[in-house]
């Protein structure tokens, strides 16, 4: 019969080692934690062998007394809570008390700390969870944690540790996501004796300490977000869809000061990207978000790297809102530079006279020259000289791209793309506002259809009614439609209506209205999009260019590719060498 017994501490905490420091970058995370709850301004981390021979914490904190540290490495004890009330509302980032008592049952440690009012500091060793006893040392105010050999004595635990350079990588990773989370703190980082990174404090500014950590490349490609909705704020940098990445690298998300990994805050981001991202790319962001510590429970996961929200669907679509207002916004944002404002599109009483008919022949070139010349001339003669983003239409290349010229340059668009974009924001509008016009044929068009087609169209004609279709049943094997949505009047119809049915055949009809409303939109807008090879008139061309500067997230297409790319000036005079 087995015998249930009580397990010894130095078990306990080896145990508990196990949950809350899996490797060298766990530790780094709690005593890091642990400075910062300390108040302190200026934290050094010093590694060797990527932690897994020695791991070093120093802070400028507010220390502690001789006694304390004793407690401090006592399992469950801690300075942060008191109570159950504590708990609820806990502000600190560690607050279990089970941290350093785990690390100093896998390691030899070394505790050294002076409070502001000592005369001297104090240290204290531990081995393999065996405390000594305390003596007086040398410090400043403030408190070093060193470690080495961790899981020396569990060599089970030892042979699952990586490489020292993967060690060194996630040890990394963590510095840089805790450097993150308080750009108001100094962050020094050096491995095997060589100083990696120096992060100086820049007054609580995300934007500098995002520059430090993840590059000039992300700063300067990046939305800012800033946004208050009553005891919600959420505020930091997200990548504009042109910098993607095809991982799931650089991304930082914090509740409250605290990075953590949410299924519900990701959900919201990649729904928020949906429409401008391509799917096989992720976007890069960091986004703190703050609530009231009474609304979120911090205390799920022994890494406290989880939380669980008092109300998940309100933090989600205030999330969810927020992003999608800013990349809704960001078409025709410059870099480093506020939204350029889009002017009202009036044109001049001769504009469209002259553009109406014009368009490239297929002449000699000196023709074709001086169809460009009269292009250039119309871009400049837009009212006022006011300051189109997209500029004014000067060519077509290959039936498949539009050349614009605006003040900053070349500007090249992928029309059939661009045009995409624009019906289907604009499906998006009708359905959302239930103004989906329908076009009635002159003639039905009748055509051959599976069986599941025709139940399809008997068993759901009030949702395709409700997107601008009317299909009729004319056999067991026969459909006809007799009318489209206004907005896809010049589409195929047949071809339409049959990639519809099959939306809805194969995700089911409140599914589709749920979830797979704007991918059902998207195949009808790619329908009604203008094809690639088919020749604009500069009228045509212009028209485009303006409804895309009228027109949310026109910078990429339905599919997350780039809709238009501009040449600056500057750019094409280092492309051709020029003042070289």
């Amino acid at each position: 019969m087995a015998i249930i017994r009580v397990l010894p501490d130095v078990l306990i905490n080896q145990i508990a080692a196990g949950e809350v420091v899996d490797r060298p970058a766990s530790a780094l995370k709690e005593l890091v934690e642990n400075s910062l709850d300390a108040s302190a301004t200026q934290i050094s981390v010093a590694l060797q062998g990527g932690g897994i021979q020695q791991l070093c914490v120093q802070d400028n904190g507010c220390g502690m007394e001789p006694n304390d540290l004793l407690m401090a490495l006592s399992r469950h004890a801690t300075s942060k809570i008191a109570s159950f009330e504590d708990l609820e509302g806990v502000v600190s980032l560690g607050f279990r008390g089970e941290a350093l008592a785990s690390i100093a049952s896998v390691s030899r440690l070394r505790l050294t700390s002076r409070s502001a009012v000592a005369a001297h500091a104090s240290v204290i060793e531990a081995v393999g969870g065996q405390i000594g006893t305390l003596k007086p040392a040398a410090l400043e105010c403030g408190t070093c944690v060193d470690i080495t050999d961790i899981y020396y004595n569990t060599p089970a635990r030892r042979k699952f540790l990586r490489s020292a350079s993967t060690e060194y990588g996630h040890s990394l990773e963590v510095f840089q996501r805790l450097a993150l989370s308080r750009p108001d703190v100094f962050f020094i980082l050096s491995h095997n004796q060589k100083m990696v990174h120096r992060y100086a404090a820049c007054s609580d500014v995300p934007a500098v300490r995002a520059r430090d950590v993840l590059g000039q490349e992300f700063f300067e490609s990046s939305l800012e977000v800033d946004e208050n909705s009553g005891i919600l704020r959420l505020f930091g940098y997200i990548s504009k869809p042109s910098y993607s990445h095809g991982g799931r690298d650089e991304q930082y998300i914090y509740v409250n000061g605290r990075f953590v990994r949410d299924k519900l805050i990701t959900h919201a981001i990649r729904q928020a990207y949906s429409d401008v991202l391509h799917h096989e790319r992720h976007p890069a962001y960091v986004l703190y978000l703050t609530v009231p510590h009474n609304a979120v429970d911090v205390n799920v996961h022994p890494a406290k790297n989880e939380v669980r929200f008092r109300d998940s669907h309100v933090v989600h679509q205030f999330v969810f809102h927020v992003l999608d207002k800013v990349l809704s916004a960001s078409s025709f944002e410059k870099s480093g530079q506020e939204s350029t404002a889009i002017p009202s599109y009036s044109e001049p009483d001769d504009f469209r006279q002259r553009t109406m008919e014009l368009s490239f022949p297929q002449g000699d070139y000196h023709a074709h020259q001086f169809q460009v010349k009269e292009a250039l001339k119309i871009s400049d003669s837009i009212e006022n000289g006011e300051e189109f983003p997209l500029g004014g239409a000067i060519a077509q290349l290959h039936g498949i791209y539009i050349l614009s010229r605006n003040a900053r340059g070349l500007v090249i668009v992928d029309m059939h793309a661009a045009h995409e974009r624009v019906v289907y924001e604009r499906l998006k509008h009708a359905m959302d506002t239930r103004e989906v016009l329908m076009q009635s044929l002159l003639l039905p068009l009748p055509f051959v259809a599976t069986p599941q087609e025709v139940i399809t169209a008997e068993t759901h004609s009030e949702l395709l009614s409700a997107i601008g279709f009317e299909l009729a049943i004319l056999s067991p094997a026969t459909l006809a439609v007799r009318a489209v949505p206004a907005l896809l009047a010049d589409s195929d119809a047949i071809s339409l209506a049959r990639d519809v049915l099959s939306e809805i055949e194969n995700f089911g009809a409140s599914h589709v209205v749920d979830e797979q409303r704007n991918k059902l939109l998207a195949t009808m807008a790619c329908h009604g999009s203008i094809r690639a090879n088919r020749e604009l008139a500069v009228s045509e061309m212009n028209a485009l260019l303006r409804d895309m500067e009228e027109t949310e997230r026109s910078g990429q297409c339905n599919h997350g590719r780039p809709t238009w790319h501009e040449f600056t000036i500057s750019m094409l005079d280092r492309l051709f060498m020029r003042g070289e």
